[in-house]
């Protein structure tokens, strides 16, 4: 018997098979959610990785299906994988996402105020159940999602906002040159209204 054998027959074997399926568990979430949101480059090297640490911790948990303790690190590292696989996943935060704001308020100052700070913003007048209100539309990416929400909040905590995650972005104002996007923050004007990414 190998000395890799031995440790995972031993005491510690329980515990290394909880953390291989940690680590192949969180792969195998980011690896999902990645897929998700179109991230071709990143899956398949993730999967690969994925795949070896699973075939090692199953492998050796197959080889002690008599200890219940080698069954029980198995499927507390499954649970335990998942969660933090969505915890690095959220930390990376890979990806954009759109911000869609409807107020009854200030949505014309809003939206300039947001355009002050470099994001490319579309609003336009509609109808609510109760009357007019104002739509402002906005794509981020994900890690500046909170520092939008906070700016919404400043001009009017009441807003309905929705958040949703695009699985593609085509052209406008995100994929122009830097140059192009900072003049567009720069010149701005009170009566411009719509259209502007």
């Amino acid at each position: 018997m190998s000395e890799i054998e031995l440790l995972f027959a031993g005491a510690f074997g329980p515990v290394l098979i909880f953390c291989l399926r940690i680590v192949d568990v969180s792969l195998s979430t980011v690896r999902i959610l990645l897929a998700v949101r179109g991230q071709r480059l990143l899956v398949p090297l993730i999967g690969m990785f994925e795949v070896m640490v699973w075939l090692f911790a199953a492998g050796n948990a197959m080889q002690h299906l008599d200890s219940p303790l080698h069954l029980v690190g198995y499927a507390t590292g499954f649970g335990t994988g998942s969660l933090v696989g969505l915890w690095i996943e959220e930390k990376l935060a890979i990806g954009y996402a759109t911000v869609r704001v409807i107020t009854t308020q200030i949505g014309i100052e809003m939206a300039e105020g947001l355009r002050t700070q470099g994001y490319g913003v579309t609003e336009f007048a509609a109808r609510g159940r109760q009357g007019p209100v104002e739509v402002i539309y906005l794509v981020v990416p994900r890690r500046e999602i909170e520092r939008v929400l906070r700016e919404v909040d400043r001009w009017d905590p009441t807003a309905f906002v929705t958040v949703e995650q695009p699985r593609d972005i085509r052209w406008g104002w995100m994929h122009s040159t830097p140059r192009r996007r900072l003049s567009a923050s720069i010149q701005l004007s009170p009566f411009r209204r719509g259209g502007e990414r």
